[in-house]
Formats: C-alpha cells, structure tokens, sequence
C-alpha cells in the first residue's frame, strides 16, 4: 500500500502520497514553502529538488541576500503573500497596528498525525478509524507581529482527496486584523486548463460553465452570505485539454461552506496558474488579540485521470462516507409528499389529513407540512419568528397533527424557516435590535422578510429552545429548513465597531452551532436544507442535512440540467427531487406525469401536488412509480452514477446507474423534443463488467458490447407509429433496467 507523508530533511521537501496522487512542496531558502508538484501519483526519493524552477528575470525583486536570485514574483508559492516581491494576489492579508500589511511567515516545523482532527461547529470531512487518514500540520511565524500560521493537509488513504485548511494565531500582545485569510492555494507552472463552474439563477440553479484559462484573473464568488444564493457554487475544476466526462485529468476544488466566498484562478504574464478557495475578503476583517485564533473552513481537493465522471464519483463516494454524517448519510430515505402546491396557506387539520391519508394511499412514506402552521402566518407578510402552532388551524398543535398522521401509517415533517424575521412578528416586537440592520439605514427586505443576527448567542440559544421543544413534543422525523433571502444591511449591535467585519462568518458559525445542537439532540430526524429551492447548495449543510430541496423549479425538462449539473459534485442521494403538477408553476409546461417520475427518480424522490386532482388512472401510475422507487432506490442513491447525455448540447439526455458490483444498472433516456424520421441512434454505457451477460427487455447483451457497440435508443414514429411501434411525444422518456444473467 502506498500511502505516507513523507519528509526529506536534506532537501526539506514534502511528499504526501497515496494510490491514486502525490503533493509535493518545499521549504525555500527564505524559509517560505514553495510548492513542487500536485497530480498522478509519483514514486517517492531523494531528488525531488529537481522540481524548483528558478531564473535570473529583468527587474525581479529579490528576496534572500546575494548572491541568491530568490523571488516571490516567479516562485509557485504554497500560502503566498503580497508585498515582499509577489505581485499577483494573495492568499491572506494582515493588517498590524502599525499600519503595514507585510508578512512574512517563516517555517518553524511540522507534525505527522493520524487520522483528522475536528473544528465543530465548523464542519469538515472525518476519519471512522485513524488508519485511513494521515495529516500533516505545517507551523510557519512571522517574528515581526508574532503570529502563527498553521498550514493544515488531510490525505486519505482511499481516496484521491487532499482536504486543506488554515489557522491563524496571534501570540503576541499587538492586536491584528486578519483582511483575508482563504483556506488554499496551490501552483501550476502552465495555464493549460478549462475552467469548469457551476453557476444560474433562481429556478436553473448550477448549470455548468466552462472557459479557457487565460492571463489574467478568472473567478466565481458569493457576497450574499448564503454561499451561492443559486448564482455560484463554491465549487471549480480544471480541466486538460483532453478531458471530457470519460477521460483525461481533472483537479476539483470545493469550498466546506455556507457563507461568502472566493473561488479564484489567477494566470501570471508566464503563465502560471494560481488557485485560491476560501472566505471571500470583501467585507471580512477578524481582529485576533492575544491568543485568539481564526480557523478557515476546508477545501476539499480531489484528482481524477477518468474525466468528469470520475471527478464526480470521488465527490459522490467522499461526500457520502466522509463528510455527511448521522443516522441518514448512507439510509434509505422515505418518500414524501408535500402540501405546499396543494394548499399554500390555506388549510386546517382536516385538509391536511385528507392529503395525508391520500398519499398513504398511494405508498408514500413521509407526510411534510409546509408553511402557515405557525403564528398568524396567513400570507408571506407576517408570523416568521413566532413558532408555536396556529390553533385555529391545528386545534391540537403540531403535537396533536403529528400523532395522527403517524396513526395513519406515515412518518410526520415540519417546514422551517428559523433564520428569518418578519417585522409583523412577535419575535421583532420583543426584541427588533436580534434583526440584522445597519443603524440609521432603510432595512432592505426581500419576501417581505428580514434576517435574524445569528452572530448572537442569544439568537441562537432562543431558536433552538423553540425547535427543540416542537420536537420533543411532537413526532416528527423530518425537517425541511428553509431560508429564503441573502443577508443585506449587515450589522451587529452586538459587536465593537472594528469587529463588523466579523459579523457574516459569525452568522454562518452561529448557523453551524444551531445546526450541531439540533443534530446532537434529535439524531434520528431527517434534515433537509433548502434557500429559496437549491440557492445554498454546499458541502457545509451536507454535513448536517444529507438532503438538500435542489430547486424551485420542478419542471422536469429544465431539472434534467439543474440535476445534471449538481450531479458534477454532489451524490444523488442529497438532491430533493419531485413530482409536481402540471402545467407547471415555473413554466407553464405540461410534461407526462411517466417523465416527470422518470426525471425525480435520480434523487430523494417525492411529490409535491394534490394527490385529489388526479384521475385514477394518474393514481395508478404514481403507485407504480412509487413501488419502482421503493425497489430502486438504494442502487439510485448508492451507484456510480454516469452521465452520458448532456442537456446543455444535446436534444436527448441520457444518464445511468450502475450498482457497485456492477450486477444491475438503470439506463435513463430523456427525449426534449420530438423529431421527424430521426437517424439511428446508439448509447455507450460505462462501468459494466465486460465479460457479464445482462438481459433488459427478454434480450440478453454482453457487457463489453453495451460499452463499445452501443444501446440503441432509435426511435422512428415521431407522431406516426408504425408497426405498432409506441407513440412519441415531446418531453418522452424511457428507463431500462439491466440486469446480470448469472
């Protein structure tokens, strides 16, 4: 097993390898790290030294004395900084009472442990046993503000993953304050890449964007204070000039976190290539006294030689075994229903438990109330904050709706939105100074809502006494956790002047906290994150809530690209996925109800509509949609899942399954629009085993020839069947299912 962190004191020079990749830096004669190499696995030696590029430039600025021809502006850094020759961007920035923002972090050692420490609430990937991951802690000072820096590297032993992560110390008595403090850098000595991103809008959240790299600075970000609030995800890969889904080399790149920030690739003028992650600077100051620190979130690196599908199964296996944690990262999870599109506002007890036992009826496992329980919460205007039960509708409070759900053989959910606040509100008339607002500023509101300061404790200690006691009180085994505006006018009246740039990672460790106290006490409720649909879809809520409402929109043709491209990074089994009705809220679209199970089936499967306004035949069928999924959903959520079929270049979309022993594999076929007389049409599919015999439809293929002859997916009546061929429609889809011969 090759597997080691290794160092080279001669050469002072780190490798830290596995199977799959090797990392390799150095300590310069500045006493700044230099890094080497990042990629394929390579055999471990001496002489890695050979990897340092250095020449004599016009104009360079030196930094050791002569005759040493050292410089920041040409070296590729591994934590840089600016202003002591590097001149491109850096990767922090210190203010010090003094006025100077220069740095200069010095090493002074390392230590080799195993397995990963911890930083709750901040959350970050884990270890099961110590065996299976090393970690390498880098110690560099700088004299001057007498400050340490610890550089942070976790390399699993299973996994071609490096997670990252910085700490700031300040152990002298000058206070300073950190301007920027992302969680990685890292060097390539070439721009040879394409940028991939994952980028949209409300209702087409994470399409995928790709472009060349080229000099200059190419970056996605958040200032919303929600991570991505839909229009960017922490996330970017770089892609060689070879790679598609199937082949070539792939760096990934992902944020742990729920807040501002920074993804942000820089290209020199000699074409290096700079990458950073981490907390966005803009508007972020941290003051540190002495013996306080600043812990950054992680970035989770991972490599790939197999192309985006291969990036994508490294995210889905480490993201479901190593970072999502709790009773269900690797379960079953139940099918639900919800009332939202059935009811909105407008219901009492006895229009919920005619839903309820409807969907009973139907096979459905899980009964979710949405909003309006609460308050006086009639409209969006009023009631966010105050979340005891509304009796007029709920006589017997949730407690009492809870009990009688459950009698009819469903599992209970509750809709939340803890974050928020109304000004109409009980909440804000006790206590206006707990909303987020700048004094002497118009609070800007979006819904009709405002943000709660989750900086405070207070806060927080007060929300998770309300949950907390719904819970204890009810039977509930789900909960859907909304949030459905970014943070604007941000102040706290609780913090000193000089620490308002603190408030917006305070809210999001104050969201972290709730989050950890509420997992910790109830830890066999589901939870599920949500912003406005899929606006903070991140690796940060995935720890705590292994599902995610992956959008708004639930119009089947437009969801194939929203869960396309989330599928990029994100497993199958943390996307909400649903049946909605037709036409369709978002875009007026009818779509047949086969396609739009057909589409919600690659993910937490549900539905969201009134059950009553279906013909009995539609009822019918969404009993056997329900009774496919029940059978399939463990392979959906625990395959490998290959994308075959794009939607962003193509008219058919095309995606598959295969189980882990390769014995079984689900084929989805989705048609946009239907097409006159089209040619012939065959599908590769990946990942079987090649000499196995599967059988789909009574006809038997070997594995090697569905991967390197094709499926057909040929399909010729167009409107007009002929020999009894099946009709076509726009919005068509088909599944097959594969099955090992033995």
């Amino acid at each position: 097993m090759h597997f080691d962190i290794v160092f080279h004191e001669k050469e002072r020079i780190f490798h830290l390898y596995n199977e799959k990749i090797s990392y390799l830096m150095r300590v310069m004669e500045n006493e700044q790290l230099e890094h080497l190499y990042y990629g394929k696995r390579i055999h471990d030696r001496e002489g890695f030294a050979s990897l340092h590029e250095e020449a004599q430039r016009s104009q360079m600025s030196v930094c050791i004395p002569e005759p040493g021809s050292l410089s920041m502006q040409y070296a590729t850094q591994e934590y840089p900084s600016y202003g002591t020759g590097d001149y491109r961007s850096p990767a922090f920035s210190i203010l010090q009472e003094n006025g100077s923002r220069v740095s200069d972090f010095r090493y002074r050692g390392y230590e080799i442990k195993k397995g990963k420490p911890s930083y709750l609430p901040l959350p970050m990937s884990y270890v099961e046993a110590e065996d299976e991951a090393l970690t390498l802690d880098i110690f560099l000072v700088d004299a001057v503000s007498e400050t340490e820096l610890r550089l942070e590297y976790t390399l699993y032993r299973d996994y071609p993953v490096l997670c990252r992560n910085v700490c700031f110390t300040q152990m002298g008595a000058e206070k300073i304050h950190l301007e920027a403090a992302l969680s990685m850098s890292v060097e390539f000595l070439d721009k040879d890449f394409t940028m991939l991103h994952l980028a949209g809008a409300w209702g087409r959240e994470r399409y995928v964007k790709t472009r060349k790299l080229e000099m200059g600075i190419q970056s996605i970000q958040s200032l919303n204070g929600t991570c991505s609030g839909a229009e960017h995800n922490p996330f970017i890969a770089l892609l060689r000039p070879d790679a598609n889904e199937d082949q070539g080399k792939v760096y990934g790149f992902n944020l742990v976190y729920s807040g501002n920030f920074l993804s942000q690739v820089e290209v020199s003028t000699f074409d290096m290539t700079r990458v950073m992650l981490g907390i966005h600077p803009q508007n972020f100051s941290y003051c540190l006294s002495e013996g306080e620190s600043f812990q950054s979130p992680e970035v989770v690196m991972a490599y790939s030689e197999d192309g985006l599908n291969g990036l994508s199964q490294v995210y889905h296996r480490f993201f479901k075994n190593r970072l999502m944690h709790g009773k269900y990262k690797n379960q079953e999870r139940p099918i639900l229903l919800n009332n939202w599109e059935a009811t909105f506002f407008d219901f009492n007890e006895e229009k919920i438990l005619h839903i309820a036992k409807k969907a009973k009826e139907v096979g459905a496992e899980l009964f979710v109330l949405d909003d309006g329980w609460f308050g006086k919460r009639n409209d969006d205007y009023r009631g966010l904050g105050d979340w005891d039960a509304n009796l007029e509708k709920l006589p017997q409070g949730i407690a009492g709706l809870s009990k009688k759900v459950e009698a009819l053989g469903l599992k209970f959910g509750l809709w939340f939105e803890v974050e928020m606040v109304n000004m109409d509100s009980d909440l804000y008339r006790a206590h206006p100074d707990w909303m987020i607002a700048t004094p002497g500023r118009f609070p800007s509101h979006a819904r009709h809502q405002h943000v709660l300061d989750y900086s405070r404790k207070e806060v927080v200690d007060y929300i998770y006494g309300k949950m907390a006691k719904i819970l204890r009180e009810s039977s509930i085994s789900y909960i859907k956790w909304d949030m459905n505006r970014p943070l604007t006018d941000v102040f706290s009246k609780s913090l000193a002047p000089d620490q308002q740039g603190e408030v917006f990672h305070r809210y999001v460790l104050g969201l972290y906290h709730l989050y950890n106290r509420l997992t910790t006490a109830f830890p066999s409720v589901l939870f599920e994150s949500c912003a406005s649909g899929g606006g903070r879809f991140d690796p940060g809520l995935l720890y705590y809530a292994p599902q995610t409402w992956t959008s708004d929109d639930t119009d089947a043709v437009e969801r194939l690209k929203i869960q396309y491209g989330t599928s990029l990074v994100y497993p199958l089994s943390t996307m909400g996925a649903h049946v909605s009705i037709v036409p369709n809220h978002q875009t007026n679209r009818i779509t047949p109800l086969a396609t739009r199970g057909n589409v919600a089936y690659f993910g937490v499967f549900g539905y969201e509509l009134d059950l009553a306004d279906l013909t009995q035949a539609e009822k019918e069928i969404v009993k056997e949609q329900i009774a496919f999924y029940k059978k399939e959903r463990s392979l959906i959520h625990q395959g490998n899942f290959y994308r075959l079929r794009s939607p962003f270049d193509s008219n058919q979309v095309v995606w598959s399954v295969v189980s882990q022993n390769r014995s079984r594999v689900i084929l989805a076929q989705y048609k946009l629009l239907n097409e006159v007389n089209r040619a012939y049409d065959r599908v590769y599919l990946q990942g079987l085993n090649a000499d196995a015999l599967y059988e789909v439809d009574g006809k038997q293929f070997k594995g090697a020839e569905l991967m390197l002859a094709g499926f057909s997916l040929s399909d010729a009546s167009c409107g007009q069947p002929l020999n009894q061929e099946k009709l076509s429609c726009d919005f068509d889809s088909h599944i097959w299912v594969f099955e090992e011969v033995t």
